[in-house]
Order: C-alpha cells, then structure tokens, then sequence
C-alpha cells in the first residue's frame, strides 16, 4: 500500500488531475495518512481508532468524484462508487444496502488477483508456448514404450521396438526446438490453428434478487467441485491470440483463489474507500410522512450500521466495516447536511465545502491536468496525422463559452468543457481523414465560428449543449 506519501505529496498528486478544491484534496490527505498513523500506533489502540469519513458537499462536475477516485489510485486500495439512490430498504424491491461492500472486496479480488497473475506471466507465457506446440507437433503416445508389464512379453522384440520409439522421440524433439525457436522469434504469430479453451457458462444463479441475496449467487462449481468436468469448444485463432488465451488460462492455474480471497477481504477492512455519492437525494424530508421520503429514511437507517461498523457477509466470508473509509458527496442545492438522520450525520464529521468552478478554472483545466481534454483530442487527431494547437486566446474563449452556459442554463461544472469541445471539433473529427496531413491552429476567430451563434442562442444552447 502507497501509505507512506506525506499529506503534501498527495496533494501534489491530486494536483495533477484535479484543478483548485484545496480544502477537499486537504481533507482526504490527511484521512489517507492517517491510515499509515493508524498501522504505527500500539495493537492496543489500533482498533479503536475509526476513520474520520469525509462529507463533501458542491455543485455536480467540480471533481468530488475525481478526488476520491484519484485517492484510491494514490493508495493502491480497493475502491468502489455507488450512487445511493439505486438502494432501497429492506422490504422493498431494489438493491441492498451491504452489496456495496461485497461490490467492494469484488474489487479488492481483481486488484491482488491482477497483481499476483503478473508475477506468474514469465511462468505461464513458457507453459502457454509449450501447449501451442502441443498443438502443431503433438507428442508421440509413450503409454506403450513406458509399460511397466513389458517384461511379460517378448523382451527382445519390445526392446527392438523401445529403440525405434527412442529414435523417434529424439527426432521429434529436435523438431520441437526448431519450431520452438520459430514460434518465439514471431514467424507463426499469424498463422491460424485450433485450440480447445474453457468455455464460459454462467455458474451463477441469482436467488430473491431484491432482497439482499443476489449477490451471493450459488456457484455450482464451488458446491460440486471437480464433480463436472470442465466444458471444452474449438475456437480457430491466430497463434498470437493462442498465446494470449492460453497464457490467461495456465496464470490463472499458478495463483491460489482462496488465498487471494483471504487477502483481498483483509485488505478491504484494513484500507477500502466507499464512495458514497448523491447523498442528498435520499436526505429531502417528506413532511406528510409517507411516500418516497419514508423510503429514502429507510435507506438511511440501513446505511447507518454499515457506516458504523458491522459484519457483512459475502460468498468469501465476513467483512468488517468498522476501519473501510466512507467518503460522501452531494450537491445539497435542495436539501441540507442537517435533513439527514442525525445518527448518519455523525458518521460524517469532517466536511468540507467544494467551489463553483471560475473562467479561470476552466482555463486551467483545458491546459493543466495530465489528462486534460485538450491533450486527449490532440492525441485522437495525431492519429489521423493532424497536429492540432491551440492558441491561448482560443483557450480562454472556449473556458468563457463554458462558463457563459453554466450560468444561463444548467450548471454542470467541468462536463460542460466536454460537451463545448465536441461540439468545437466536430467538423475537424469528421473530416480529419481527408483533411491535408499536418499542423492545424485552432485560434479564437476559428472557435468564435463554431461556437458564438450557438452560445448566443438559449434556447439553442440548451438543446444542442
């Protein structure tokens, strides 16, 4: 685990690929480091202290998603999103609360498993060469030659016979070689064979889905063991493709599951991020006292304990939540932090305010962020041999036509930047195949052109943007 980063070095991080929110970036800084404290501190103690969950509380597309999202990478941990919304209470039809949590040590399987099958590849790419040769040159039957009852038959004969079988084998190792030597220098990688692979059936069965069941499922593999044979069926691939599938399948037999399992689920309760997202949906208060507002209490109280800390089972066994990071967000703009039940409240002391995003943000986050939006479409476009440049004028035109839209229609942060682009590059995306190969300025008359009469418009703007 990536624990060791200092407050300030994760802010740095977060930096790269989320413009201003300072005092967010500052909040799970500390929150992440404190689980490094936490591993520091006398056994004792260590289980009393719980994390301090995080409420983050602004407009939709500011980056309350993208800093979470972003922190999880930081500390290499198990990392889920869920929107609230798609729960409902126990008795009601929907999805149950604790799924999130056996969502989120599904996560926590794929990251050690991903992680321990690299470690095998060298191992398994050897193996997976060793069953495509099986393939074009396949072994000789050696039952015969390896008998233990020859010597009830004629001895001579079957020594005779052993000799031709010895000679052949030899030949056919020798050839094995030179194939082999082939093979990894890449003069077969196109040519096509018949391999037999495991096929995939659903072994999975939902039972009571809506009541909290579905995600444990029955696995008929499981229960039965070898008792079934596994399924076959040919497949006519390249043998680069054979490599592939055959490398998957012998990495896969190199790995322990259940250790894996084990680990994964201690990693979740030691170092897993719940991102908990649209809170304030389910926190509007229905004064008549019946119809959605009870549902929405309902899911409230069923989150409580799991925010808590309790035991939730899952088809690999418990999963504590006591020490799992809950991190919250919302836009609040109908509701208030106060409207949910005070108990969840609680369990969310630290909260922290995310701004509107300024001309000047927008700005910074067409040219900044590793993964800017300006960055991505020049890379898209180079590959039809187009250099696109943007000037600094056309920059500051684009983030002003992003930040006129929010304020006229609806508020959608950042996401309007995607929107204002697509639209900007339309033209050049569809012509870009037939278009003269070389430099391409978009400057702000180029911008003012595809942009000005649709801003302009409101109307306009809100169908088309």
């Amino acid at each position: 685990m990536n624990f060791e980063l200092t407050p300030k070095q994760i802010v740095k991080e977060l930096d790269k690929y989320i413009i201003g929110q300072e005092d967010a970036k500052r909040s799970v800084a500390i929150a992440l480091r404190n689980r490094y404290r936490r591993k520091k501190v006398a056994s004792d103690l260590q289980d009393e202290i719980i994390p301090k969950n995080i409420l983050m509380i602004g407009p939709t597309g500011v980056g309350k998603t993208e800093i979470a999202r972003r922190l999880s990478n930081i500390a290499e941990a198990p990392f889920i999103k869920v929107e609230v919304t798609k729960f409902t209470e126990v008795g009601y039809m929907g999805r149950d609360v604790e799924s999130m949590v056996r969502d989120l040590v599904e996560s926590g399987i794929r990251m050690i498993k991903n992680k321990r099958m690299e470690k095998v590849e060298d191992e398994a790419y050897k193996m997976a060469e060793e069953r495509i040769l099986d393939v074009l040159l396949p072994k000789p039957d050696n039952k015969k030659r390896e008998n233990p009852f020859n010597f009830l038959f004629n001895e001579q004969s079957e020594t005779s016979q052993n000799n031709e079988d010895e000679d052949n084998y030899e030949s056919l190792n020798q050839r094995r070689s030179r194939l082999k030597e082939r093979l990894q220098n890449g003069e077969l990688a196109e040519q096509m064979i018949e391999i037999e692979v495991e096929a995939k059936s659903s072994q999975m069965l939902e039972i009571f889905s809506g009541t909290g069941v579905e995600e444990m499922g029955v696995n008929f593999q499981d229960v039965f063991g070898n008792m079934f044979p596994t399924q076959k069926k040919k497949r006519k691939v390249t043998i680069k493709e054979a490599r592939e599938i055959f490398k998957k399948e012998e990495a896969q037999k190199l790995i322990d599951m259940d250790q894996i399992h084990d680990e994964a689920i201690q990693m979740v309760e030691e170092n897993g991020i719940l991102f908990l997202d649209e809170l304030d949906k389910i926190s509007e208060n229905d004064s008549q006292g019946s119809g959605p507002g009870v549902s929405r209490e309902g899911v409230q109280r069923d989150i409580l304990p799991i925010v808590e800390g309790s035991t939730v089972n899952t088809k690999y066994g418990s999963v504590k939540t006591d020490h799992i990071l809950f991190i919250a967000a919302g836009a609040f703009h109908v509701s208030n932090p106060s409207d949910l039940i005070p108990e969840l409240q609680g369990r969310f002391p630290i909260r922290v305010e995310l701004n509107s995003l300024s001309r000047e943000n927008f700005e910074q986050i067409l040219l900044q962020p590793k993964n800017a939006l300006t960055k991505q479409y020049s890379a898209l476009l180079k590959t039809e041999g187009l250099d696109i440049e943007f000037t600094d004028n056309a920059i500051k035109e684009i983030a002003d036509f992003a930040f006129r839209v929010n304020e006229n229609t609806e508020n959608i942060g950042a996401r309007r930047l995607h929107t204002i682009l697509e639209k900007l590059l339309d033209k050049i995306s569809f012509e870009a195949p037939n278009m003269e190969k070389g430099k391409f300025v978009i400057d702000v008359e180029y911008v003012r052109e595809q942009l000005s009469e649709i801003v302009e418009d409101r109307d306009l703007s809100k169908y088309i943007l």
